[in-house]
């Protein structure tokens, strides 16, 4: 039996996460990961924050803090917004705090030296003499060689978009002081990608099946790839390892090198704090294990090209990704989210006022799978009232609240000379569609939230054909059947409903009566005429009360009033 390894792209700790990050690399895990454990997977679920860089630096300067206050103030603050909306993991921590991390990327820097695989170069590099260091590319400013913009990055131009080299920027000046840098050379170490690719990875890549976005993005890159560099002149970060430093010191790996490498450091750590500290290598180095590494497409390249040369490199037996399955970008209104433009969603402000969970349920619904997508306020509301509120949240409370009424709060049962009939009505004439987790087994969450509202209708349906109400004057018992099979119903959706939106799906088990969580009552198959019903007779139901509260019109256009709209 396979086992499951799930990471989702570590969140950089230098500011809020919004809904793209959400719907792009953490709610389809969550999802996934939610659904394969209902149906009996043994999965791990990992994740932290990626805690080192220059944007970190940049911006805890500026504020006037230690780095290791700024990142952990992000770390809590990011981890709050997943709490918030449900995302769970088997394993949180950070690259600067993980006991092993440190350690493990400095053993990563040296395997991939002693093995061939890293090479040293001497380069040119900005350097302020009055800081006084060596200027990373954000800590330059100068003016774009490519459109003239006065105030472009040392990485990127904000104007044009377009990948600098700070070397080539004109009229350069230091971010910090604002003086103008001087050129010194400075030793590198490079990850030789070309000839990972040629050992190995290459034939890897090419002799996998991946999503078409990943495959047409690292298929270009492999024919013109070259070494990248993986160590920076600056004082965070993880140190070079002293015997390869050759006595140099203010030398740290590169943030994409060491950031990746968290993954198996968080798992070491979570081994460690079960009392099994060499746990960790089921995971990662026995062939069963299926590696998948939920990220946005700006990080495929990371994933599925750059961290498996490193996983391959080391040569110590490691699983490389079986899948990657990259989301595009998710917009806001026809626009970029852009917390510094103010156009945004901040989510746990958004908690305040709405129901997070019908927000996870229309994250996934407009997820950005295949191609860019956005959150738009009305098809939300839509979401919301349209779908949710009365497709599940009415139809359960029509019959339940008809059961408690008439039926002493209790399920009727359905007897067998009704059951083949009620069978074939609900499961053949009334458009119920089938599983949803086959579709989350093959990354189309978005399918997988269609079919989970079509089987939904579905029940609508039945129970307006058959109008129980109506029945019930001229023939109870069949009724009393009608009804029981739509509980029964009823009670698939719940368990159906639980990676999606698990608060709702636990609320609806529970007023149809039903002990325990709803997690653990397994994932059910569509249901085929037979033995599908699980509900015992009589069973008393629990507290009822409302699943999904309409959205009026006059919320939604304060909302799109504070973007301007």
């Amino acid at each position: 039996m396979p086992r499951y390894l799930v990471t989702s792209a570590l969140p950089y700790a230098n500011g809020p996460i919004h809904f793209g990050h959400i719907t792009g690399a953490y709610l389809p895990a969550d999802v996934y990961v939610r659904t394969l454990r209902m149906q009996g997977e043994e999965v791990l679920y990992v994740c932290g924050t990626d805690e080192h860089g220059v944007a970190i630096t940049v911006n805890a300067e500026a504020e006037r803090k230690p780095y290791a206050e700024y990142v952990a103030h992000w770390r809590d603050e990011i981890k709050r917004t997943f709490d918030r909306y449900g995302i769970e993991f088997d394993v949180w921590s950070g690259t600067s705090v993980s006991p092993p991390h440190a350690e493990l990327s400095q053993h990563f820097f040296a395997r991939l030296d002693e093995r061939g695989f890293l090479a040293q170069k001497v380069q040119e590099q900005l350097y302020c003499t009055r800081c006084p260091r060596y200027l990373a590319d954000r800590y330059v400013e100068g003016t774009c060689y490519v459109c003239g913009h006065e105030k472009a990055r040392g990485d990127e131009c904000p104007k044009c978009a377009s990948w600098l080299d700070p070397l080539k920027l004109k009229d350069p000046r230091c971010k910090v002081c604002g003086s103008a840098p001087e050129r010194r050379s400075t030793r590198h170490w490079y990850l030789d990608l070309p000839k990972l690719r040629d050992a190995h990875i290459g034939a890897w890549f090419a002799g996998h099946p991946w999503k078409q976005n990943v495959k047409g993005y690292i298929g270009n890159q492999l024919a013109e790839i070259e070494p990248r560099p993986i160590t920076r002149d600056m004082s965070w970060g993880v140190p070079l390892p002293a015997d390869r430093a050759g006595g140099e010191t203010g030398k740290v790996l590169y943030v994409w090198f060491d950031a990746p490498i968290g993954y198996v450091s968080f798992t070491r750590e979570w081994a460690a704090a079960r009392g099994e500290p060499e746990a960790w290598k089921r995971w990662w180095c026995e062939p069963d294990t299926r590696l998948v590494h939920f990220i946005g497409k700006d990080n495929i390249p990371f994933h599925c090209l750059v961290f498996p040369s490193m996983l391959f490199g080391v040569g110590e037996g490691y699983v490389l990704p079986w899948q990657v399955p990259a989301n595009e970008f998710y917009n806001l209104e026809g626009r970029k989210f852009s917390t510094s433009q103010r156009w945004t969603i901040p989510p746990l402000d958004f908690a305040e006022r709405f129901d997070a969970e019908s927000a996870r349920f229309y994250l996934v619904l407009s997820m950005p799978e295949s191609a860019d997508s956005e959150w738009r306020w009305d098809e939300f509301q839509a979401c919301n009232n349209s779908q949710l509120a009365d497709k599940i949240g009415n139809l359960a409370s029509r019959v339940l609240r008809f059961l408690e009424k008439n039926y002493e709060a209790r399920l009727p049962g359905t007897p067998d000379e009704h059951a083949a009939e009620l069978d074939r009505v609900l499961l053949s004439e009334c458009g119920a569609i089938g599983d949803p987790g086959e579709h989350v087994r093959e990354f189309r969450f978005r399918r997988a939230a269609e079919t989970l509202l079509a089987n939904a209708v579905a029940a609508n349906v039945y129970i307006d054909r058959l109008a129980p109400w109506a029945l019930r004057k001229t023939d109870p018992a069949r009724a009393g059947a009608v009804l029981d099979t739509c509980c029964q119903y009823l009670a698939l959706i719940a368990r159906w409903l639980a990676p999606f939106t698990p608060l709702k799906a636990q609320a609806l088990w529970e007023q149809l009566g039903c002990n325990g969580r709803v997690a653990q009552a397994g994932w059910p198959a569509a249901p085929r005429p037979g033995a599908w019903r699980t509900l015992p007779a009589g069973q008393k139901l629990g507290v009822l009360g409302g699943l999904f509260p309409k959205i009026e019109n006059d919320a939604i256009a304060a909302e799109r009033a504070k973007l301007g709209a």
